[in-house]
């Protein structure tokens, strides 16, 4: 078993020369001198070379669409528009609803024509309100004693590291 081992691997390493000849003059065209190892190598590293460039051509251009579970970009393209739409169309759905409650409040007398107003009901749907951006007094304080105690934290790890560095 050895014996077979070892003659495996001196085989390996074992020159021989591979020669191209033209069959009607018998001219040597071209020759390499190789050895098994070689043989593998090359093989190895052509199937590596070939198997990461077809991954490149297939995950950077169009042809990544042919996959299952990948969806093109005109198809998400699509979707984000008509996403949009639909936002849209909620919206307008329900401005028309909230006009035509309005409508059939002053039809059923709940309402007098006097206070029904388009603009007022239109106010009444709108989602977006108004939000005071502005920090308060104890907000203020709070993001100050934050950074005083962030200074403090800052300075005390600078010191630490000076007196470590001694």
């Amino acid at each position: 078993m050895t014996k077979k081992k070892f003659n495996f691997r001196k085989n390996l390493f074992i020159k021989n020369r591979l020669v191209i000849l033209n069959e009607d003059t018998f001219e040597e065209i071209f020759s390499f001198k190789l050895n098994l190892m070689n043989v593998f190598v090359t093989f190895t590293l052509g199937g590596i070379f070939l198997i990461l460039i077809t991954t490149f051509i297939i995950a950077f251009t169009p042809l990544r669409e042919f996959i299952p579970g990948y969806s093109s970009s005109e198809l998400k393209k699509n979707a984000t528009e008509l996403a949009i739409k639909s936002d849209s169309l909620e919206i307008a759905l329900k401005k028309n609803e909230a006009y035509i409650k309005g409508i059939q409040k002053v039809l059923k007398g709940e309402l007098e024509y006097a206070k029904f107003n388009k603009d007022s009901i239109m106010a009444e749907t709108d989602e977006v309100s108004e939000v005071n951006m502005k920090a308060s007094e104890e907000e203020i304080k709070l993001r100050a004693e934050v950074a005083k105690m962030e200074k403090e934290s800052g300075e005390k790890t600078r010191s630490k590291n000076k007196s470590d560095k001694k």
